[in-house]
């Protein structure tokens, strides 16, 4: 398998080519698709950021809102991580990940009566989050992404098992996260008799699903910001010549160049562990870990790099770079910290190590001895 769904390179997107791309075309949709709704806005993104209804409509027409949630698509992780990593890089405010991968998901899995042109999102309830009382769940999820705009997929951690159903009615607050996108605490109260229940367990791949999504989506906001980066370096003259030409320049965009591909190795790793082995695969969970723990290392790095060689410019309202950095920066803590996933990922090493394997193949996955599961209580 190769990188090709997740971009061609830093410096090279808009002159990369697609021959033996088996994901050329879909690719090649996504961009047209997001061109194209693009000019509806009338005006620059601004903060908070509004429900695009013009580019959900076109996803829908597309048939790109549920690629691997619907029976008929038939598509795989693949295929996801492209539209993906192209609406993430054309900054579209749509809950496309949440729709598809994760809520689009846990909805089939709980047979819930959900329409294929519903926008979906997830909130996950654990046991501080509810009280159970005279046959019914009520409490409180915060941080749901999109929630009160998408229609909101409910998931309650109880005992041994996962309590699912889809909320007609929510009463939401007014929350947003760095980037100014919904993440509003979601209020419910629903009668025990109508949640779908299902195994456990699949909260764990819900969770591991969500990660998995973020970090397509960061490879996306991250590529936007580096091209960005490069053509701004391009551009904008300085003493008679590009800033491109300066040697503190030329350093810069090459660290930024290297951290960003170091990354994005980490999650075609993820990808294709996902195609190969399926999202409740250890192979999967420790992918999924390490690219986490990779893109807290780089996120940070990339961002400040791309903000230092634009100025001042960069931090503005009217420049596109915040709309990439920011979503970068607050997907990062999404579905599990980094520190969360280090302590995961060193833990698991660990037992790998006890069951007989050295230290290098357990920290590279080589023997996975010690992901036969996530563990309860495991932080």
């Amino acid at each position: 398998m190769t990188a090709a769904w997740l971009g061609s390179g830093v410096a090279g997107h808009s002159k990369s080519k697609d021959h033996g791309d088996e994901h050329a075309e879909l690719r090649a949709l996504v961009k047209d698709v997001c061109f194209r709704s693009a000019p509806a806005h009338g005006e620059r993104p601004r903060r908070p950021q509004m429900f695009d209804a013009v580019l959900w409509q076109s996803l829908v027409d597309a048939g790109l809102t549920r690629l691997t949630s619907s029976a008929d698509a038939g598509a795989s992780p693949p295929d996801a991580a492209v539209v993906l990593h192209g609406v993430a890089r054309y900054s579209g405010a749509v809950p496309i990940a949440e729709t598809d991968v994760i809520g689009g998901w846990l909805a089939t899995v709980a047979d819930l009566p959900v329409s294929v042109d519903d926008a979906l999102t997830v909130g996950i309830a654990e046991p501080e989050d509810y009280q159970r009382r005279a046959g019914r769940f009520e409490g409180t999820v915060t941080a749901v992404p999109w929630g009160g705009i998408a229609t909101v997929i409910l998931g309650i951690r109880h005992r041994d098992k996962l309590l699912v159903a889809a909320l007609d009615s929510v009463t939401t607050t007014s929350d947003y996260n760095l980037a100014g996108e919904p993440r509003p605490s979601v209020s419910f109260d629903v009668q025990e008799s109508a949640f779908s229940v299902v195994d456990g367990m699949l909260a764990e791949e819900l969770i591991r699903r969500g990660a998995w999504a973020r970090c397509v989506q960061i490879i996306g906001a991250l590529d936007a910001a580096s091209e960005l980066t490069v053509a701004y370096t391009q551009q904008r003259r300085q003493f008679g010549r590009p800033l491109s030409a300066f040697q503190a320049v030329q350093h810069s965009l090459a660290h930024l160049a290297g951290e960003l591909e170091r990354a994005r190795a980490a999650v075609v790793l993820a990808v294709a562990a996902a195609a190969d082995h399926g999202f409740g695969s250890p192979q999967t969970d420790y992918a999924v870990t390490a690219a986490k723990v990779t893109l807290g290392q780089v996120v940070d790095s990339v961002a400040t790099t791309a903000h230092q060689l634009h100025g001042a410019i960069g931090v503005t309202l009217e420049h596109d770079l915040w709309l990439s950095t920011t979503r970068a920066r607050t997907w990062l803590t999404e579905y599990g910290s980094t520190n969360h996933y280090a302590r995961r990922l060193g833990a698991a090493t660990m037992r790998t190590c006890v069951a007989g394997a050295d230290l290098w193949d357990g920290a590279t996955g080589t023997r996975l001895d010690g992901w036969t599961g996530t563990r309860k209580g495991e932080t």
